[in-house]
């Protein structure tokens, strides 16, 4: 006899691994974006109160990197829910939001790529 995986609960299943996947990936995002704050805040503080001049640029770079690790971590997340999303409408707004991020994090490796190389003016 044959059982078909609505009856053995595996679409069940991996919905829901779908769904704690999806969640653990956005608290890896959100952890990413904490630690850069984190980070740059503490280089700025050091800085500041070394009487040392803040390089406004330098912080700035490290924390898009953590930012953009941040937006690809959210955006995997997005991918997860197409996985489980059980309407087309909801499909296209995960579409429209993966669109979103996806044109913000390549905005925001740009500008990167232009800082390391120098291009972009200096800022105190």
């Amino acid at each position: 006899m044959w059982i078909s995986p609505q009856q053995a609960g595996v679409e069940e299943l991996v919905q829901n691994l779908a769904l704690w996947l999806k969640l653990a990936v956005e608290a890896c995002g959100a952890l990413a974006i904490a630690a850069g704050v984190l980070l740059v805040a503490g280089r700025w503080l050091r800085q500041t109160l070394a009487g040392l001049p803040s390089d406004y640029n330098r912080l700035r770079l490290t924390f898009a990197r953590f930012l953009a690790l941040a937006l690809e971590l959210q955006l995997a997340a997005d991918i997860l829910s197409t996985a489980v999303a059980p309407s087309w409408d909801q499909i296209g707004k995960l579409g429209a939001i993966a669109v979103l991020r996806t044109a913000l994090n390549y905005f925001l490796a740009r500008e990167i790529r232009e800082a390391e190389a120098g291009s972009l003016p200096v800022r105190t």
